[in-house]
């Protein structure tokens, strides 16, 4: 599928992580942010950045910065829409700022799905847990995303439990011998404890 659009939704308040902003939390020598740019940049046509504040201090990364249309930070939705409101993209790739072991065939894998089943969004999931904020949003699905903030529902969950979509499920062949694509980084702890996968995960994908 051609024409994707990328986005990384840095416009988190990182509560749990003491009030640093997440995209520019160290891991493996890099940021966040940088992991997940690196590993998501190869799969799309386009990369940008979802994030209110100042741009400014994105701007190392040398790509565009898109703050929600909506006060309040009023959550991943709103970032979603702004991107589709600021581009002319027919499809949108939406993940969170702190996936660095994001699948390296998201896109493609999301595409199949997506082109097997219409222009429906293709949410991600692994180990029996949903990711709604990892998805492959057609521009036809705004409509039904500004009627849902209008009415000041948020949630993404709550809004895939009304909304017809597909799955594509990314768990890895071996847990115990690959890390979740879509690990949960809330908290420092489980930052930690997530660099024990990067020597493993650099063997297996090197060359």
């Amino acid at each position: 599928m051609e024409g994707i659009l990328g986005v990384v939704l840095a416009g988190g308040l990182s509560k749990r992580m003491g009030g640093q902003e997440k995209a520019f939390l160290p891991f493996g020598g890099q940021t966040l942010l940088q992991r997940t740019l690196v590993r998501l940049e190869p799969q799309v046509d386009t990369l940008c950045i979802s994030a209110n504040g100042d741009p400014a201090r994105f701007a190392a990364l040398g790509l565009t910065v898109i703050g929600d249309s909506r006060p309040n930070h009023s959550g991943p939705m709103a970032g979603i829409e702004s991107v589709f409101l600021s581009s002319d993209a027919s499809w949108v790739l939406s993940v969170p700022v702190d996936l660095p072991f994001l699948p390296l065939d998201l896109a493609q894998r999301l595409s199949e799905a997506a082109s097997i089943g219409g222009a429906r969004p293709v949410m991600a999931t692994s180990l029996g847990r949903v990711h709604p904020v990892v998805c492959l949003w057609p521009r036809t699905a705004l409509p039904a995303i500004r009627a849902a903030l209008d009415a000041d529902e948020r949630r993404l969950l709550d809004w895939f439990a009304t909304h017809a979509h597909h799955q594509v499920d990314f768990s890895p062949a071996d847990p115990n011998a690959q890390p979740d694509p879509f690990l949960n980084l809330n908290d420092p702890v489980a930052l930690e404890r997530a660099e024990r996968w990067l020597v493993p995960l650099a063997r297996g994908e090197a060359g």
